[in-house]
């Protein structure tokens, strides 16, 4: 017949095994150590973090594999527990294997005590934390180096919330932009100091809605040091579900080099869009253009250019613009000068008689009757050329202005057609 003490027996032993199961079996480090510090009993998974074997382990001090620079803090932990200051405690510290290699652990130390409250022995669980360690020293290292990045520049980064609407600049965003004292921004502050002009180029919209993860603006900033051209990267950063969570931004000042680049156009001979000469570059190039058998000059527009922009975008316009130099470079020889002198406005400019003039005006025509393909749409323009010959070289300007007034009077006489006319 059972008794009382075979019951309360039959659940100690339960609990002992249930103990040893989960001690075994735990996925991290787990330990028993007495009070002189040595090591009782250690699990597998503790015995591969210190790369001692279960058996050689047995009554190993953790002063044996603890990092010297370690040891002596987790010493004056590992008394206060033994003198009843603390009932047990968590430090960070290094484990020295044999092999020589560091394994960083977080440890958790717990007191065993008997019936008298007196310290028998220290439970500990042992978490390797190496992994972690140097994701941290690599995230500390970047965070450093993009800290020395930014002082070099100026800007800063700024950051949405894109469940909660929720913007916001970093300090030196704000100190950039209001001065030393200023508050961070939100986005409507931040918006505030945008150029007007240059509200489309800041939108946030493809980026919110998730149709790109990543964009590049330039817009103008108002800011502490006037204003300044600003260039920002900004990220979408997704969900698990791939939805947009968060959008972060960095706006580095980059006037300078956007009045070099600026210098640098208006310094050109080439129009950057199309690749024809522009202004600068026709009138430089007519100074250097011989002739015997007189000057001709088209001036050539193109119909329907603006229904381009406005139905299909300003993209698809630059295509047409592009298609229509290429086009134009198979009407001319390649001693004639091609160039782009506004939106959709363009000159030729010909060494040779009257008639090759008027065939290279024809042949303008008839090429911009065909229909440009632009992505998966077709754009249909046409052009209006009006024309000047003089039988010798003369003032550029003045047969310019010649040209335009004849295209003008093409375009009232009904548009896709050419008109020259003689001048002296």
């Amino acid at each position: 017949m059972r008794t009382q003490d075979d019951s309360i027996q039959d659940s100690a032993e339960m609990r002992l095994a249930l103990f040893d199961f989960a001690f075994d079996h735990a996925p991290i480090g787990i330990a028993v150590v007495d009070v002189e510090g040595c090591i009782v009993r250690g699990n597998d998974a503790f015995s591969k973090l210190v790369g001692i074997s279960s058996m050689a382990m047995h009554g190993t001090p953790f002063a044996y594999f603890t990092h010297p620079d370690d040891l002596e803090a987790d010493l004056i932990l590992f008394r206060e527990v033994l003198s009843g200051v603390r009932d047990g405690y968590t430090i960070e510290k290094r484990y020295v294997r044999p092999d020589g290699r560091i394994v960083e652990v977080v440890i958790h130390i717990a007191a065993m005590r008997d019936a008298s409250g007196k310290v028998v022995r220290f439970l500990s669980q042992i978490e390797d934390v190496t992994v972690h360690k140097e994701h941290e020293r690599q995230l500390a290292e970047k965070a450093a180096q993009l800290e020395l990045a930014m002082e070099a520049v100026r800007g800063g980064f700024w950051h949405m919330d894109v469940s909660t609407d929720t913007f916001e600049t970093s300090d030196r965003l704000a100190a950039f932009i209001g001065g030393p004292e200023a508050a961070r921004l939100d986005l409507q502050r931040y918006i505030d100091k945008v150029h007007p002009e240059d509200f489309a180029a800041a939108d946030l919209t493809p980026l919110l809605t998730g149709a790109v993860d990543q964009s590049v603006a330039e817009y103008r900033l108002d800011t502490v040091f006037g204003e300044k051209w600003m260039r920002c990267d900004r990220r979408l950063l997704r969900d698990s579900d791939g939805r947009p969570r968060r959008i972060v931004g960095v706006a580095i000042d980059f006037t300078e080099e956007h009045r070099r680049l600026e210098a640098s156009e208006r310094n050109s001979e080439i129009d950057a869009l199309t690749g024809l000469l522009n202004r600068r570059g026709l009138t430089n190039q007519y100074e250097r253009l011989a002739t015997s058998s007189g000057i001709g000059v088209l001036a050539i527009d193109l119909d329907g250019f603006k229904q381009v922009n406005d139905c299909l975008g300003h993209p698809a316009g630059d295509a047409v613009l592009q298609e229509t130099a290429r086009r134009l470079r198979l009407c001319i020889r390649r001693t004639d000068l091609a160039a782009r002198t506004g939106g959709d406005e363009f000159l030729i400019v010909f060494a040779g008689d009257r008639q090759a003039v008027e065939d290279a005006a024809e042949r303008v025509v008839l090429v911009m009757r065909q229909v440009i393909d632009v992505g998966d749409s077709r754009a249909e323009v046409r052009a209006t050329v009006g024309g000047i010959w003089s039988d010798a070289k003369v003032d550029l300007p003045r047969l310019v202005s010649q040209a335009d007034a004849v295209l003008y009077s093409a375009k009232a006489g009904g548009k896709d057609r050419w008109a020259i006319e003689i001048t002296t």
